[in-house]
């Protein structure tokens, strides 16, 4: 009897833990880390204020941008600073750059015997490059000119550079128009340099934000600039 009890005894308690194992709760799992946030940085805006598609003159070989004054002839050179000097006459309004428009009226009348000259070269230089399509040709060119100094992002910029520029022209003798135009010109452009290498710089900053975040990006490829006729000694830069 003893040992059916003990025998009885045993067979409950191993049904009681049974069932005890069948009402415990089932291991879960705990669950993975949070992923680590990406957080993704503004993207690259162009510098000044441009426009996001802009074409701007490339570098060559050299490492020298391929704009609208490389390698002119000094005849040239002194006509295209006539003629940014003209775009800042006509588009410098603010006040602080009232004294351009007269510097300029005074700039004509004091060169003009030494302007008509120099344009009179330009031409021929035109037509010894360009044949029957020399005024075409020039016509063309000259556009080009004006658009470059009138970029709209750089004007602030080059307002102030032509005030100065304006204000140490008038006290340049009219035999001295030559070397005056060879050394403010470039001053004039590197307001246009500074930009194209910022809009570079930009460029290449928006294509790695794109290869990170938007792989199927576009890429923008810049447009051909005109050019002067070649001159025979390039003009110092």
């Amino acid at each position: 009897m003893s040992g059916l009890l003990r025998y009885g005894t045993i067979g409950a308690l191993s049904a009681a833990l049974a069932a005890c194992a069948a009402k415990q709760e089932p291991v879960v799992a705990p669950p993975p880390p949070p992923m680590p946030q990406v957080v993704i940085p503004p993207k690259p805006r162009p510098p000044l204020g441009a426009a996001n598609v802009l074409a701007i003159p490339p570098l060559n070989a050299a490492g020298m941008r391929q704009t609208v004054n490389l390698n002119i002839s000094p005849a040239q050179t002194i006509w295209n600073f006539r003629s940014a000097y003209n775009v800042a006459a006509l588009n410098c309004m603010h006040a602080e750059h009232v004294d351009i428009l007269g510097g300029y009226k005074a700039f004509l009348k004091a060169n003009a015997k030494r302007l008509t000259a120099v344009n009179k070269d330009v031409d021929k230089e035109f037509r010894a490059a360009k044949g029957a399509g020399a005024t075409k040709a020039r016509e063309s060119y000259m556009t080009q000119v004006y658009n470059f100094y009138a970029l709209p992002p750089t004007m602030p910029a080059f307002c102030d550079v032509a005030l100065a520029v304006s204000r140490e022209g008038a006290t340049v003798p009219a035999k001295g128009l030559d070397d005056f135009a060879k050394q403010a010109l470039p001053r004039l452009d590197r307001v246009l340099l500074d930009f194209f290498n910022s809009y570079d710089q930009y460029r290449a900053d928006l294509a790695a934000w794109q290869q990170r975040y938007t792989p199927t990006s576009p890429v923008i490829a810049p447009a051909p600039v005109a050019t002067a006729p070649a001159a025979s000694v390039p003009a110092p830069r």
